[in-house]
């Protein structure tokens, strides 16, 4: 991985930092360590340090607001970054995202994500890389290189195991030590080696015993001590309990402020004589140099100045380059994909009645799910959906008909299809104080950016009003979203007029929680109803929180299915190719809580199976973050996996049916059959606790161990070519060499994976380890006919392990089999080599 140089840490501007420090009395020292709003650092202007803005997410570039009227460029999820196998896009991905950061005003950007998938059900799955350590070194890395090779600072979160949402505020992980370095370590570790990444995030859960921002061992034993890092350790929102303890135990800096452990909690516990002042001065320094990194201390020069920075990107293209090469194609029956246009009547000397075409079926094929949900959701400029890709990408002519097929959702979703709405904010005297049009049912925002710059101090209520035209008459639901006193009524009847405030409410659940029911509306198809939902107590404060969050979810009447899916089963059988594309919602799929379970929410499954016995040309998207149960995939011709594939999701898409680009991705993570077949799945601690007893064997690991197999391995992917792997040798002790030909008719890509297992007693014997375990990989393209040779490194790491009793990294020696594989359980070539410890 190529390292941006970084000459902050020199002298001159150590004596920089010192100065401005040495200038810096008690109270403004504290004051800089717990930020001054939601999303920044205060400025300091007697030393010259100007503010430092902060902001999520890691496919885009939210900004200090969460609204519509500041869009972002919008990249595919991070899983569907993984599946690329490819860190130099994930580089690439990171400069765009600085560009954005750079046009927001903002210079820290909290990602990446590089907690692990340890279990499918995971809310936050789809923001998170890979089940695989080295892999989400690899890409993580890449990300963060080009996020900081651009001028803005990179944040490696949340440290560490933070792997579920249940419980994430107390849940205590239970991981033993040598678990704890090989796996959930691992990747923090490798990233600070290769990129140096600026920020370190604390995570909300605890980790055998202590909270994590304010666990000693781990963020100065570890963090600071064993791997030298110099950036700063910021809390997640809200994470940080303990004034003295957190210091203590190594956090840098407690989010958001100003209002926090830190501050002047922080600097009474000085002067009482509990925190040493010298611990502040190292938090300082360390917030010091993050600023000179930036260019934000006078006097210091940045580590990337603006004519070292990269040249301008095309955001769009990257978005769309990015889903093209994650797209992983599980399934391809008679090579249906990809589909030729003059079968579906794109050429009219071939098809002269326009007969035939592509039924498109599925709400998520015109309403395109993007992303997930939580606080890694930010508003797209422009979103293509499936329907606009085709048909912009389709010859004139080819018929091309969209049906829903059936409800996406078997919950309350925001209400949107059908709905104009409106805000309307007044205080306290009735009187009007701004209004705003809204793209959906969702309220989101912060007391600095209230509608109209109203005041938050005199707000009293928000209404959220308009109309509702329903597609489908019959029992209408509506609900709401958030904590607070609501009046939601509809068509003239009053479904709730209460408190919505739970004791045990997660902090953020206004923002993250699911919705709530609030009954049923008999209402006729085609005939416009009034709707409102009052919110006479619409301020969200908690701690420095300050905002307005809630919203309006509705679901359509579930008998209107049966007649969606037999209009999908007449599309598909008078259309030559049924598409059908199959979704999750961000009710499954957020931040905030876990996944149930893997089915497609509503009768998705139903509906696909009717379609594939109703058209034997039938393709499947699967419009998912996170592994979902697919019981019909041995009936159907293709299957694609689109992730959350951005806002050029639709246009990538057509890419690739069309063949106009190959389905490049190949699965960073193990893609199970059912989850009751799945070795490791729990997210529920009991009684505080979530153990991890499966110790090490996680993702492929445990299913080498596990009587059932998946439905598709870690790193499998098939493409628009076929591959051969000729040869494989040993070029020295920590490289192989592999030779790759492209035996089909098109230029391809692919990635050659290498996977390492012992083939001896001594290698075999000690503590347990896989079978094999991933030590590499490459991605390579060949035209028709031609081979590749790649050499490929093997890290030193994947011949040791952590030996507990002294505390440090240890090889074990002798012979290893070194494998060529398409993924995890299909090795096709081997070598051995001989490790001497």
């Amino acid at each position: 991985m190529t390292q941006s140089t970084d000459t902050t840490t020199a002298p001159a501007t150590t004596q920089v930092i010192e100065a401005a420090l040495a200038r810096l009395d008690l109270d403004a020292k504290t004051r800089l360590l717990a930020g001054q709003d939601l999303w920044s650092l205060p400025a300091l202007p007697e030393i010259g340090l100007a503010s430092l803005v902060m902001s999520d997410g890691p496919v885009g570039v939210r900004g200090s607001g969460w609204t519509p009227d500041d869009p972002s460029l919008t990249l595919p999820s991070p899983t569907a970054l993984a599946a690329s196998w490819d860190p130099g896009l994930a580089r690439r991905a990171g400069r765009v995202l600085a560009q954005e950061a750079h046009r927001k005003g903002v210079h820290v950007l909290l990602a990446p994500t590089i907690n692990l998938h340890r279990s499918p059900l995971g809310g936050r799955h789809f923001e998170a890389y890979s089940e695989e350590p080295l892999l989400t070194a690899r890409i993580g890395a890449g990300y963060v290189t080009g996020v900081q090779e651009s001028g803005v600072a990179a944040t490696l979160k949340h440290f560490v195991a933070n792997d579920a949402e249940t419980d994430r505020f107390t849940v205590d992980n239970h991981v033993d030590e040598r678990t704890l370095r090989e796996l959930y370590l691992a990747p923090f570790e490798e990233i600070i080696a290769a990129a140096n990444p600026w920020l370190t995030m604390s995570a909300y859960n605890s980790v055998n015993g202590s909270t994590m921002t304010e666990h000693r061992p781990l963020q100065v034993g570890v963090l600071r001590e064993e791997w030298g890092y110099d950036g700063v350790v910021v809390s997640d929102w809200l994470a940080a309990r303990d004034t003295v303890r957190a210091i203590e135990g190594g956090l840098d800096v407690a989010m958001p402020g100003p209002h926090t452990v830190f501050g002047p909690a922080l600097a009474a516990a000085v002067r009482k004589g509990e925190v040493a002042e010298e611990r502040v001065d190292a938090a300082v320094r360390r917030v010091l140099l993050l600023a000179a990194r930036l260019g934000l201390l006078a006097g210091a020069a940045p580590a990337v100045p603006s004519p070292r920075r990269p040249a301008p990107d095309d955001g769009t293209a990257c978005a769309r380059e990015i889903a093209t090469r994650s797209f992983v194609l599980l399934r391809n029956e008679r090579r249906i994909l990809p589909l030729d246009p003059a079968r579906l009547g794109g050429t009219p000397s071939l098809n002269p009645a326009g007969i035939g075409g592509i039924a498109l079926i599925g709400h998520a094929a015109r309403h395109a799910r993007i992303l997930g949900g939580g606080s890694a959701t930010v508003f797209p400029r422009s979103v293509v959906s499936p329907l606009e890709g085709l048909r912009a990408a389709l010859p004139e002519g080819t018929p091309l008909t969209w049906v829903r097929g059936a409800d996406l959702s078997d919950g309350l979703s925001p209400a949107s299809d059908g709905f104009t709405l409106r805000a309307v904010l007044r205080d306290a005297h009735g009187a009007v104080l701004a209004e705003r049009p809204l793209p959906d049912g969702r309220i989101r925002w912060l007391a600095e950016t209230l509608p109209g710059g109203a005041d938050f101090d005199a707000l009293a209520t928000v209404e959220l009003v308009g109309t509702f035209v329903p597609r489908t008459g019959g029992p209408h639901e509506f609900g709401t979203r958030g904590l607070g006193a609501f009046r939601l009524t509809v068509d003239g009847t009053t479904l709730y007029d209460g408190v919505h405030r739970p004791a045990d409410a997660d902090p953020l659940a206004a923002i993250t929680g699911p919705p709530v029911s609030r009954g049923s509306v008999d209402l006729t198809a085609d005939e416009s109803v009034e709707v409102s939902l009052l919110a006479s107590d619409p301020k969200t404060v908690y701690g420095s929180l300050r905002g307005v969050t809630f919203g309006l979810a509705h679901r359509e009447p579930i008998s209107g299915d049966d007649e969606l899916i037999e209009e999908a089963v007449a599309a598909a059988t008078a259309a030559d190719t049924a598409i059908v594309v199959v979704a999750t919602t961000e009710t499954v799929e957020s931040e905030g809580f876990d996944r149930a379970g893997l089915r497609l929410p509503g009768r998705q499954d139903e509906l696909v199976a009717r379609v594939a016995a109703a058209n034997p040309r039938t393709v499947v998207v699967v419009n998912a973050g996170a592994p979902v149960e697919m019981p019909w995939r041995e009936d159907v011709a293709a299957i694609l996996l689109t992730w959350f594939p951005g806002e050029q999701g639709g246009a990538a898409l057509a890419d690739v049916l069309l063949g106009h680009a190959e389905p490049a991705g190949r699965l960073p993570t193990t893609w199970p059959g059912r989850l009751d077949e799945t070795p490791v799945h729990r997210v529920t601690p009991r009684d505080g606790v979530l153990r991890y007893d499966e110790e090490g064997f996680i993702g492929y690991r445990a299913w080498q161990r596990h009587d059932a197999e998946p439905a598709y391995p870690f790193g499998f992917g098939l493409g628009y070519t076929d591959w051969e792997h000729e040869h494989i040798e040993a070029v020295d002790t920590r490289t192989v060499r592999v030779r790759i030909r492209n035996t089909g008719h098109r230029h391809g890509r692919t990635v050659v994976q290498v996977y390492v297992s012992p083939a001896d007693r001594t290698t075999a014997g000690g503590p347990p380890r896989p079978d094999r375990w991933l030590a590499g990989f490459a991605s390579v393209t060949a035209d028709p006919g031609q081979t590749a040779d790649v050499e490929i490194p093997l890290p030193e790491r994947a011949f040791q392990v952590w030996d507990t009793a002294s505390c440090a990294w240890t090889t074990i020696p002798g012979r290893y089999t070194v494998h060529a594989a398409h993924d995890a359980v299909t090795p096709t070539l081997s070598t051995e080599l001989r490790i001497t410890g």
